[in-house]
């Protein structure tokens, strides 16, 4: 099986879609977007909050590895597994306020006794590099985004960089969440290239779902199962997407039986190395982009 990055080429059967070449060269014309805004005197900057251990703590320091390499500063406040909403409202509040914090994010997983969704709703939406604010989901569902969410948005990414034809295209989604199903739905329903597509999103309640998959000419899985698509559920010469990441006994999988799939397949996402690297580059773009916009050098925006 041959990897389908960068270049010229078109996607023949059995290509992997390359994700962490494609992240590479993403960074590198943020990094390149970035260096302009500094010489003005503009420096990029993301505030991250988190709380806890496990992924979360994982997830931030590797968005402040990738920070680093592009020349975003990166302000991390952690806060202990028992911290009271009202001190992660109090940072909230106080990033809102100073003009040198371009981008937030709020490290998901929270505390459960967090009320996560309160507290992203108090992110200045400017500042929502995450887009994960109401005002920020609204305008997307208006079709005037102002950011894009990092995971739908990487998708999105991979495909064009891939010369993956979306315009005209019957997309499937398996996943419904607020982070990457709906979000990407509606991106996918964005006029021009990277959209125009004809949108079905499937859930635990879709009835008749492989009948439903089959019929996609991009398959995009988000189900949270590991291996849980078969080659049964896809059609010969489909795209599949997979954004599912489990840790299983064999190592990390993804929601795609890959080794059962891919021979069916015209191209495919791997796991670990597909759609991951991608969601941290599109952030970048997002957190450079916003210092852009709050600076009065949109020209300078994102990717």
């Amino acid at each position: 099986m041959k990897t389908l990055g960068l270049g010229r080429n078109e996607v023949n059967k059995g290509r992997i879609i390359a994700g962490k070449a494609i992240a590479r060269t993403v960074q590198k014309e943020i990094a390149a977007k970035a260096a302009r805004l500094i010489q003005k005197g503009i420096f990029p900057k993301l505030g991250i909050i988190l709380s806890g251990s496990g992924p979360s703590q994982i997830y931030a320091h590797s968005k402040e590895r990738a920070c680093a390499k592009v020349g975003i500063r990166v302000e991390t406040v952690d806060f202990p597994a028992d911290v009271k909403f009202e001190d992660l409202k109090k940072r909230v509040e106080k990033w809102n306020r100073e003009k040198s914090v371009h981008g937030i994010i709020v490290q998901m997983p929270l505390p459960d006794k967090v009320d996560s969704a309160r507290l992203l709703g108090l992110v200045d939406p400017a500042k929502d590099v995450d887009c994960l604010t109401p005002a920020n989901l609204g305008m997307l569902v208006a079709g005037r985004p102002r950011f894009l969410p990092a995971t739908p948005a990487g998708i999105v990414e991979l495909l064009v960089r891939s010369q993956i034809r979306i315009s005209g295209q019957r997309v499937v989604i398996i996943g419904r969440s607020e982070v990457v199903g709906k979000p990407l739905a509606n991106i996918l329903l964005l006029r021009g290239k990277r959209g125009d597509a004809t949108v079905t999103v499937c859930h635990t309640k879709t009835r008749k779902l492989t009948e439903i998959s089959r019929g996609a000419d991009i398959l995009i899985v988000a189900a949270g199962k590991p291996r849980f698509v078969k080659k049964e559920m896809v059609k010969h010469g489909a795209v599949v997407v997979d954004v599912g990441i489990n840790q299983t006994d064999r190592g990390l999988v993804g929601d795609v039986d890959f080794e059962d799939v891919a021979p069916e397949v015209s191209a495919i996402t791997p796991v670990p190395g597909g759609v991951g690297p991608m969601t941290v580059a599109m952030l970048l773009s997002n957190t450079v982009a916003a210092a852009a916009a709050q600076t009065g050098e949109a020209d300078n925006a994102g990717i």
